[in-house]
């Protein structure tokens, strides 16, 4: 009888398969006041014609926007439904944070609530190892979870829609991006007018994390798909600026946590050959990464013992390492821990081009 490869690295490889699929087809939670509820009330539409018939005629059709998406609608819609007389989203956030979503949008929100909102997505971020995003109007959160959404008064045929009230399509477009594409210059081709804006006024607004359409003379369009983030630091370079980027991380840190604790974690002994099986199951995730064009193909995209964390724990519980050779320091027994580093390099789209034409 012939061994086959180890579960866990069958389950990385087959995510690795898929991640373009799954990263173009995200989820979108959208928090919406409706009179149709006297409670919070949480509701999934896979499509268009699932959209609740109780909510408003506006909700319906904020709920629709959503589902137009970018080169795919979204997976589904999530739709947490709240009293249209409620003062604040404790509950409707409460009732997010146990479900799986990418995108988060509040139609309607005002300044007061999209702080608390935005606060509340920093801490399942940084905090709970929760990678999700909101889409909120004018809000400068400095974060690589918020997309600060700043264009208002577009003009859709005979409708005219505030910032606040787009958030919802723009949350649609982003989780309907594939992972190898971005957004940037995405056409919304049901948007006829915007604000105008100078070429000078588009780069400053760009530069301080504002996400904004762009209108090219002929349609309208993402001018750069960009978040709130602006302050970079030794941990969070440029390219956490980039949703693109973002969402590829995002994306990776996912699917590697998950199948770590549906495959990996409580059912191996933590031996050094078996640390070595979880490694070389992530290698063969970025392999398949950089196959469909996520990770950068020419950098030698790594995954293996983290020696300075694995050396800090063993002295931390009384192991000598001085006189320890490298080796000696990844096969030691770390009881129930296991270290781990990766050094990749993630691709970014094309979206700055330079012609010099010599005459």
């Amino acid at each position: 009888m012939s061994l086959g490869l180890p579960q866990i690295l069958v389950t990385f490889k087959s995510k690795a398969s898929s991640i373009i699929t799954r990263g173009s087809r995200g989820i979108v939670a959208l928090v919406l006041k409706d009179a149709s509820v006297s409670a919070v009330s949480v509701v999934e539409a896979g499509d268009a014609s699932a959209i609740p018939a109780t909510l408003s005629e506006s909700n319906r059709d904020i709920a629709g926007k959503a589902f137009i998406g970018g080169a795919k609608p979204p997976k589904k819609l999530i739709l947490v439904v709240i009293p249209d007389n409620s003062t604040d989203y404790t509950g409707a956030l409460s009732a997010l944070e146990t479900r799986r979503f990418d995108y988060l949008a509040v139609p309607g929100i005002d300044a007061a609530g999209a702080a608390v909102v935005a606060g509340w997505v920093k801490d399942l971020r940084d905090e709970k190892d929760i990678k999700v995003k909101a889409v909120l109007p004018d809000t400068a959160a400095d974060s690589e979870g918020i997309i600060n959404f700043a264009t208002g008064n577009i003009e859709v045929g005979a409708k005219t829609y505030s910032a606040s009230m787009y958030t919802a399509r723009i949350a649609g477009l982003l989780a309907g991006t594939p992972l190898n594409i971005s957004a940037t210059f995405w056409p919304l081709p049901e948007v006829t007018d915007i604000p105008r804006l100078t070429k000078s006024q588009y780069d400053e607004a760009i530069g301080v994390g504002k996400l904004v359409l762009y209108h090219d003379g002929e349609k309208v369009k993402i001018a750069r798909a960009v978040n709130s983030l602006v302050t970079t630091t030794s941990d969070k370079g440029e390219d956490f600026k980039k949703i693109k980027m973002v969402d590829i991380m995002d994306m990776r840190h996912d699917d590697i946590k998950k199948t770590v604790e549906d495959s990996y974690i409580g059912k191996y002994p933590n031996s050094y050959d078996n640390k070595l099986l979880l490694v070389n199951a992530i290698k063969a995730y970025d392999e398949g990464m950089a196959n469909d064009g996520l990770l950068d193909p020419a950098f030698n995209n790594e995954t293996g013992i983290d020696m300075q964390a694995q050396k800090e724990y063993l002295e931390g519980i009384g192991v000598n390492t001085s006189d320890m050779s490298d080796q000696q320091i990844k096969e030691a027994n770390t009881h129930d821990r296991v270290f781990l580093q990766s050094n990749i390099k993630i691709l970014d789209a094309i979206e700055d081009f330079t012609l010099t034409t010599i005459i």
